[in-house]
């Protein structure tokens, strides 16, 4: 057997005996290949870095339906094994790095796309969402929302770790009522079994990091599939380009399914776009259906814009352009880390989006330690706003005074900078960790990443639910 990883708070196992036991499932224990699958984009953080760069998995399962994952999951309770699912590891919080050790489970080889409904969409986890928004395209439908890194992201990842991206503004995130219309899980027992999650159940296992069940199927909504133009306009001036982007989120006769603004300082590393969109000026992109181009251009007229680009995907490919949406939501953050990893990120909630004065104060504050990066989205109706700021500091009490200013100036901290479900801004989710008990009895499921299950893993799964009130 190859030198495995070693991993400081590493749990002790008998993994040749458990990699016997794992058979016929495909398993990999050549250390490279494992270190690889323990990763994901939690190098974005400074302080996630320097906590998670040292935690590797043991053993890397590769099931291929779902009796084999069951059968993972059994072999695992047998033997105590810490279990981490893995998708596309496009997470940026640690999500599936596993801190204790154990095994990884990756689950693209359930992949596929089983039920294409009127306005739904049922497929295995390990489905690409890039997959699953061509199979939609034949039958004129595509996904509500997705996440910029569709190309690599799996619908069970996004399920489990997400919760908003490109379609939000138009559809809500993935919690808002009727996104996600069914999630079927197992348990990790002796004998797993599958569980239907749907209605409002869905949200006690959405974006729980793989916690409390590990999810085989997802049904999501979907909606029908627009001529999307990929459209940018340029502003003299960040004030210009939130008041155009809040605009537009807020208007009704055109179905954006994207709205971000960029600060210009963060648009200068984007250089796929030289020669296409003029340098050094605050941008506006967005999608926008080839029927409502010229109401879009005079919204951004109205606001002293101009329109810079607009590009259906034959034309964007020939260009050479990338998805506009890999401008936009943390893909911003990459193409600023791919120059410079002095840089880091950070996330904010805007409490009163239509306060751009607010944001006018805010950004002057800030001046060349965070640069603004607005996305836009909409819940029960009304529309919202989050800040991905670029940070430039790898100082974490340089990043807490920062978060002070934002916090002052009416904005929510949702930390990207915590390995724990509950560390970004949330309260411990009771529900979660109920359902926990109940389906993961051991606790053997991504251990390490909720700070609230030592505290209660000693309770009934009726007693943990009545802490949620």
């Amino acid at each position: 057997m190859t030198q495995r990883p070693t991993t400081p708070d590493a749990v002790a196992v008998d993994w040749a005996a458990m990699k016997g036991d794992l058979a016929p499932v495909v398993v990999i224990d050549e250390a490279v290949l494992v270190k690889k699958r323990s990763r994901d984009f939690f190098w974005y953080s400074p302080i996630l870095n320097a906590r998670l760069k040292a935690s590797f998995g043991d053993l890397v399962a590769q099931p291929v339906s779902k009796d084999e994952l069951a059968h993972c999951l059994a072999v695992a309770f047998k033997h105590n094994a810490p279990v981490v699912l893995r998708g596309g590891g496009t997470g940026n919080y640690g999500q599936s790095v596993p801190l204790h050790g154990g095994l990884i489970i990756e689950t693209l080889g359930l992949k596929r796309i089983l039920e294409i409904g009127p306005d739904f969409v049922r497929a295995e986890a390990g489905a690409l969402m890039a997959d699953v928004n061509a199979a939609l395209k034949e039958h004129g439908r595509e996904m509500a929302m997705f996440p910029s890194t569709q190309d690599i992201a799996t619908i069970g990842g996004f399920v489990a770790g997400g919760s908003a991206g490109i379609g939000s503004v138009a559809n809500g995130p993935l919690r808002q009522e009727g996104n996600i219309r069914e999630i079927r899980a197992l348990s990790v027992e002796a004998t797993p079994q599958e569980h239907i999650f749907k209605g409002d159940d869905v949200l006690r296992i959405h974006h729980a990091w793989g916690l409390n069940g590990v999810i085989t199927e997802v049904t999501l909504r979907t909606v029908p599939s627009r001529d999307w133009i990929s459209c940018m306009a340029t502003f003299d001036s960040y004030s210009l380009a939130y008041r155009a982007g809040f605009a537009l989120a807020n208007r009704h006769d055109i179905d954006r399914k994207l709205v971000s603004v960029v600060d210009a300082r963060i648009a200068a590393y984007f250089p796929r776009l030289e020669n296409h969109v003029p340098a050094g000026r605050d941008l506006l992109v967005s999608l926008v259906p080839r029927e409502q181009l010229d109401a879009f251009r005079d919204l951004v007229t109205a606001h002293q814009g101009c329109v810079a680009l607009t590009m259906d995907d034959p034309a964007r490919q020939a260009a050479g352009i990338p998805h506009v949406f890999e401008f936009g939501w943390n893909h911003t953050t990459l193409q600023v880390l791919k120059s410079d990893r002095s840089a880091t990120y950070q996330q904010y909630g805007v409490n009163d989006p239509s306060d751009a004065d607010g944001i006018d104060d805010l950004h002057a504050k800030l001046g060349e330690r965070a640069w603004m990066h607005h996305e836009f989205s909409r819940y029960d109706g009304a529309v919202t706003a989050s800040d991905l700021p670029i940070i430039w500091t790898q100082d974490e009490s340089a990043l807490r005074a920062i978060d002070a200013i934002y916090a002052t100036n009416g904005c929510t901290v949702y930390d990207a900078h915590t390995y724990q479900v509950e560390g970004g801004g949330m309260k411990p989710d009771f529900r979660h960790l109920a359902v926990k008990k109940r389906m993961d009895p051991k606790g053997l499921l991504n251990p390490g990443k909720s700070r609230a299950w030592a505290e209660v893993s000693h309770l009934t799964p009726d007693e943990i639910e009545a802490l949620a009130g």
